[in-house]
């Protein structure tokens, strides 16, 4: 019997939709915040209301209800923060390793799949997650862990490492921009293979001289949210 492949597996998995399971694939419209829109060049993205307006305008615009997309896009709105900023413009973390859910503060956020909590922080940095959560799975043979970036303080509250977390549960919801790193209201998924030893954050943007590594160990988080 031939053996799966890590993304093969991911792919196989019935999941729950992180977002109200109530809303079809329908409500979704893929969202572009790469270099090459164009639109961007006339929204002053290290403004979060300023891009907030430019998404939800987009969002409506559509007759959509979430926006989403991200992953691997090489994107300029983190140039406005230090903490990603490099000399070198090779190792300027730049390049989106999850898929970012766009949607009003405060939507309760779903487990996909059975899990414990790994791990969970507020990771204060400008620019950066805010609370955090991480949960770990194990199926068969495969062990990976999921990353909730941007939620609400709250959120972290009587969580406790190694909890038990079901497939379907609310378990967070979304912070405003006072408490998320300073951006519009949105959810960071990705999927990590290796943990490397990080606890309550994994670097979710990455610079071109890393991309192979992290683009195998964070693999396209629509393996699981199995969006359009």
């Amino acid at each position: 019997m031939t053996k799966l492949s890590f993304q093969a597996f991911l792919k196989s998995l019935n999941t729950h939709s992180v977002i109200d399971a109530a809303l079809d694939k329908t409500d979704y419209i893929a969202l572009d915040l790469s270099i090459n829109n164009f639109q961007l060049k006339s929204v002053d993205t290290s403004s979060s209301s300023e891009l907030e307006q430019y998404i939800f305008n987009y969002i409506k615009t559509n007759k959509a209800k979430i926006a989403f997309g991200g992953y691997l896009e090489k994107r300029n709105i983190y140039q406005r923060s230090t903490y990603f900023n490099q000399q070198n413009s090779d190792s300027e973390r730049n390049i989106h390793l999850g898929i970012d859910i766009w949607i009003k503060a405060n939507t309760p956020i779903y487990a996909p799949l059975d899990g414990i909590i790994h791990s969970f922080n507020n990771n204060i940095n400008y620019g950066d997650y805010g609370p955090t959560l991480i949960l770990k799975h194990k199926f068969e043979e495969f062990e990976f862990y999921t990353l909730y970036g941007h939620l609400t303080e709250a959120s972290l509250i009587d969580k406790s490492i190694g909890q038990k977390v079901k497939q379907g549960e609310q378990m967070a919801t979304l912070g405003t921009a006072e408490v998320n790193g300073d951006y519009p209201p949105h959810l960071h998924f990705q999927i990590i293979k290796d943990i490397e030893g990080y606890k309550g954050d994994y670097p979710g943007v990455c610079s071109l001289l890393d991309l192979e590594y992290y683009k195998a160990n964070c693999p396209n988080p629509n393996l699981l949210l199995k969006l359009k």
